[in-house]
């Protein structure tokens, strides 16, 4: 099978817009750019579909790799046929090409091979000819120094039958599809785990059964997981007799003494041989869908987070908040930058509540400070309590911030590299600052599974898991655009076509040299030669530039053309931006060239309307209800404010001021049939909240979303 059609089968998108992404991604395009500057050649392609194909062509790279690497083992081996060559060529898929390779893949000795070499394979081939009804002196000619009996020479012969019958690809596809239709995942507490402290979480799990197709991806993470950990057995199962029954089937033609044996045999094939492989195989296919669903979730969860609400360039203070080691503040800059920090101590021991609202009033009016951001960790709702009673001089609005990652980052490298003359606490603080101001922009600098937005993120295959959230990193930063000037190496790394080595040289370049004054001058970059200028140019803005479509997401190359509707209008460029009446009048079919064509023309029309349009909400401020301080102060039927803080496939977490978040199961979204936990809330969403049961020793809260 080639390239094209392999994807064009598992994914039924148009076979020429395969083609030519395809050939773009061979130029080293990336998604993001053809996703918006190569509508044309792509036939109008979204990201999520431009990925596919990279998924898919990589996929198909894969196997046809495999299949060169089988080719060649089963060569060496003088095995290689013309009808063995061809099936492996023309295999599909990786399980159909590993059963193909089965008979000939290098085993630990096995029973079989004893049989073998002991000379029982010619009595082997005699019982599957069923031919012979006096068995049992046919055996004794094959007993010898190795083989003590008759029984022995037959138990041998068996051995090679079985590893036949394993060996069948026809055979292990009958026990695979009974597997995949009806397996039944069952579990069994390990006796001397069950009053374990540690096991209590998984206690459902101690005895439990269900169908594995039926097994959601959460349900079957956790129990694996439990497995991990010691505290359960995990069994894949199937109805023995029918598979045992659909086997001996293909193979007994007689009622002999060699079909008794056949008999034999397949029970062995099948308990010792092809049930535990296969099983093994089913769960672990049942374990990469789970991974795959835990994965989407968290990757939506991460775009959502990532593309959080801004409050923009304001000059803020952020503070740390804490009980022994004090409340750490620091006030940063309209561009982030730090100006000063210190350590305040309102809450006990100290206790000095009027030292700290006096700093903290000082400081407002010292840097002018527009807002303040309150990290959600320990003493949290108490610095705000106290921030809120303090009368600045000017309205300040008080926000309360995720810390979730804030630590990863402060004793990361890029923290260090940042502020090398400070200590952990005073970075971590600024994070939270800056967070509240762009979380985009920081929350790049920190690993995404550290974020805690995610399902099981530590039980998934990891190179998936990554693959996948830097895919979605990279979307929403060049969903967003980068203002050149100001950005970190992290987060221009995750520009399409730049990487860490060439944000690296823009940030030395702009070091060195100043702030960009247009996108000609991003040429000017050790290193960043045309291609790259191509790929990342549009993502790349520029404020208050010359030239006002460099801060626009109107790409280099089409700048001709704005130009040309410019001149044809009879007005200047600053005049036609932001001029919605005269952009829709512009009959864009003239302006339709080779490369350019209407999805591309009515892209750069929006973007003239809006240039650099952040497409984010703005930070709305937030209060909890002050009442609740623990899980105790919880009760039944109270109406509560919260904070949606993480989604599921089974429902979403809600912060709702305290330690413990609640849980808002899926069934208590809606009064209907909730299909996508997304289509009802999302990440960051401010929401009312019913609790409907506190559990204390089990620090559990069931919320419902109250209307």
């Amino acid at each position: 099978m080639q390239l094209l059609a392999y994807i064009a089968q598992h994914s039924q998108l148009p076979t020429k817009s395969i083609e030519n992404t395809v050939a773009l991604l061979n130029e080293d395009c990336t998604v993001p750019f053809i996703s918006r500057y190569r509508k044309e050649r792509t036939g109008n392609l979204d990201e999520v579909q431009i990925g596919d194909i990279v998924t898919l062509k990589a996929q198909f790279e894969a196997l046809e790799k495999r299949k060169t690497a089988i080719l060649k083992a089963i060569e060496e081996q003088g095995a290689l046929n013309d009808v063995l060559a061809q099936k492996i060529k023309q295999s599909g898929d990786l399980t159909t090409l590993e059963d193909l390779y089965l008979p000939f893949k290098k085993k630990r000795k096995t029973k079989a091979e004893t049989a073998i070499k002991n000379g029982l394979e010619p009595l082997a081939k005699i019982i599957m000819a069923q031919r012979t009804e006096n068995l049992s002196s046919i055996a004794e000619r094959y007993v010898h120094e190795n083989v003590s009996n008759e029984d022995d020479a037959l138990e041998g012969a068996r051995h090679i039958i079985a590893e036949w019958i394993n060996e069948r690809a026809d055979i292990r596809n009958i026990v695979r599809r009974q597997l995949q239709r009806h397996a039944q995942l069952g579990t069994k507490v390990i006796g001397t785990k069950k009053e374990d402290e540690k096991a209590q979480k998984y206690r459902d799990y101690f005895e439990w059964n269900e169908s594995l197709n039926r097994c959601p991806s959460h349900r079957l993470l956790a129990i694996l997981r439990a497995e991990k950990e010691g505290f359960i057995r995990v069994k894949v199962e199937i109805e023995d007799d029918k598979a045992i029954s659909d086997i001996a089937d293909r193979f007994i033609n007689s009622n002999n003494a060699c079909s008794e044996q056949i008999s034999i045999a397949v029970q062995d094939a099948y308990k010792r041989l092809l049930l535990p492989s296969l099983s093994n195989e089913t769960l672990k296919a049942a374990k990469e869908k789970a991974d795959e669903a835990a994965i989407q979730v968290f990757s939506k969860n991460l775009k959502q987070l990532l593309l959080g609400a801004p409050l923009g360039e304001k000059r803020i203070m952020a503070i740390d908040p804490g009980f022994r080691t004090g409340c750490k503040v620091v006030c940063l800059g309209a561009q982030g930058e730090l100006k000063h920090n210190e350590t305040i101590y309102p809450h006990a021991p100290q206790n000095d509540s009027k030292g700290a609202i006096k700093k903290l009033s000082s400081l407002a009016d010292a840097y002018k400070i527009e807002a303040i951001a309150i990290g959600n960790g320990t003493a949290s709702r108490e610095t705000e309590q106290l921030v809120k009673r303090i009368q600045f001089k000017n309205p300040i609005e008080v926000y309360v911030v995720s810390e979730a990652g804030a630590s990863i980052y402060s004793a990361s490298k890029i923290a260090r590299d940042e502020f090398p003359n400070y200590d952990v606490t005073v970075r971590g603080a600024v994070s939270i600052g800056r967070r509240l101001a762009d979380p985009l922009a920081e929350l790049v600098k920190i690993d995404p599974k550290s974020i805690g937005v995610g399902q099981y993120q530590h039980d998934v295959d990891q190179h998936q898991l990554k693959n996948s959230l830097d895919v979605a990193v990279e979307s929403c930063v060049n969903t967003v655009g980068v203002n050149i000037n100001t950005a970190s190496v992290a987060l221009l790394s995750y520009v399409s076509g730049i990487g860490p080595k060439l944000a690296e040289n823009i940030v030395a370049y702009r070091n060195e040299n100043g702030p960009f004054g247009s996108r000609a001058q991003i040429k000017k970059v050790a290193r960043l030669g045309e291609k790259a200028f191509e790929q990342s140019a549009a993502f790349l803005r520029i404020k208050n530039a010359k030239n006002p479509l460099d801060d626009a997401a109107v790409h280099p190359e089409s700048y001709s053309i704005v130009n040309k509707m410019v001149k044809d209008q009879g007005i200047g460029l600053s005049e036609i931006i932001g001029n919605k009446e005269v952009l829709q009048k512009i009959d864009l079919h003239q302006y339709c060239t080779e490369d350019i064509g209407l999805p591309t023309l009515e892209d750069i029309i929006k973007e003239l309307e809006k240039p650099g349009l952040d497409r984010r909400e703005k930070a709305k401020v937030f209060t909890f209800n002050q009442n609740i301080r623990t899980i105790t102060d919880v009760q039944e039927g109270q109406l509560l404010p919260g904070i949606v803080n993480n989604l599921t496939n089974f429902g979403c977490f809600v912060d709702i001021g305290i330690k413990e978040s609640g849980l808002i199961h899926i069934s208590n979204l809606s009064d209907s049939f909730v299909k996508d936990v997304n289509e009802h809330v999302h990440l960051h969403q401010q929401v009312i909240v019913k609790v409907l049961e506190v559990d204390v020793s089990r620090k559990r809260i069931q919320l419902a979303l109250h209307k």
